[in-house]
């Protein structure tokens, strides 16, 4: 069984951004800039947003972060949207998600510059995406494609099983995977929570996505031997005897599935340390575009 280390894995993509980034500044006198808007005082997207911030000084990029208070308006959300889309200086910027109930998220998307969207989320870059042309991949997605590429994972002519079909990753992996590309040629079945018998279509995966948010949810009678598995799930659950309060668990029960595993992902330190690697990757590329 192969650990498809995630946190190792970002930070080699991170070391390669960070000598690109020193080529565009001796070459052109530019350096990428990522800015990150955070609404209220959720405390996973304060830790979330802070950690790309990090990231951003690490590979040399420029950053921004705009707090804005809970009660923050739509009007006031979408004016800020607006400065940002105007700023030259600004390569690419996110609106961390979830965003305030009175909020629509779905149109705060819409207003953000598709060629500034390095989240990929807003509908011209899914629309490319699902075409396969070039655009702006969302990064957890990517950081999928990425691990899959660079441990050699085959997938061409493989069965995927994609369990949960979320906008952010179930129904993007299925699209990417079934593509004709590197890391695709793959045939992709789909389940959510309305398919029936998921453990008879689990059996029959070469390599399984699970992204439904049920802490182990995915256990070894559910699979067969030397399965492709990649945990996309990351939830809180409390545990005294942490220091934290709380341990971090994965949509896979890990002890069981890693002992039937050829490659598996860890949870933490398997795909969350991928997507805020891709999301410089997705910034130096919006940079790379205005040359």
């Amino acid at each position: 069984m192969i650990v498809l280390d995630g946190k190792k894995t970002a930070a080699d993509i991170k070391e390669e951004i960070a000598l690109e980034v020193v080529e565009l500044k001796r070459r052109e006198n530019i350096v990428p800039h990522l800015a990150a808007v955070i609404v209220g005082n959720d405390g996973a997207s304060i830790t979330y947003v802070n950690a790309k911030v990090k990231a951003c000084e690490r590979v040399g990029f420029e950053s921004s972060l705009i707090r804005l208070p809970e009660n923050t308006t739509e009007d006031d959300l979408l004016n800020e949207i607006n400065i940002l889309n105007v700023d030259k200086d600004i390569d690419g910027f996110i609106v961390q998600l979830p965003l305030p109930s009175h909020i629509d998220e779905q149109k705060i998307i819409m207003a953000i510059d598709p060629e500034k969207d390095v989240d990929g989320f807003h509908p011209t870059n899914v629309g490319k995406m699902a075409l396969n042309l070039p655009t702006f991949i969302s990064a957890t997605p990517y950081g999928i494609l990425e691990l899959l590429d660079r441990y050699n994972v085959e997938t061409s002519g493989k069965h995927v099983v994609v369990i949960g079909r979320s906008h952010i990753v179930g129904s993007p992996m299925s699209i990417l995977l079934a593509q004709k590309r590197k890391v695709g040629n793959a045939t992709v079945t789909i389940t959510h929570s309305r398919t029936k018998n998921l453990k008879e279509i689990t059996l029959q995966a070469d390599i399984i996505i699970a992204a439904l948010g049920i802490p182990e949810f995915l256990k070894a009678d559910m699979i067969k031997d030397d399965v492709t598995v990649i945990d996309v799930g990351i939830t809180r659950v409390p545990d005294s005897r942490k220091k934290s309060g709380y341990r971090l668990l994965g949509d896979v029960d890990y002890e069981e599935v890693s002992k039937k595993a050829s490659f598996i992902t860890p949870v933490p330190g398997g795909v969350g340390p991928m997507t805020i690697a891709m999301l410089l990757k997705n910034t130096l590329i919006a940079c790379r575009n205005k040359i």
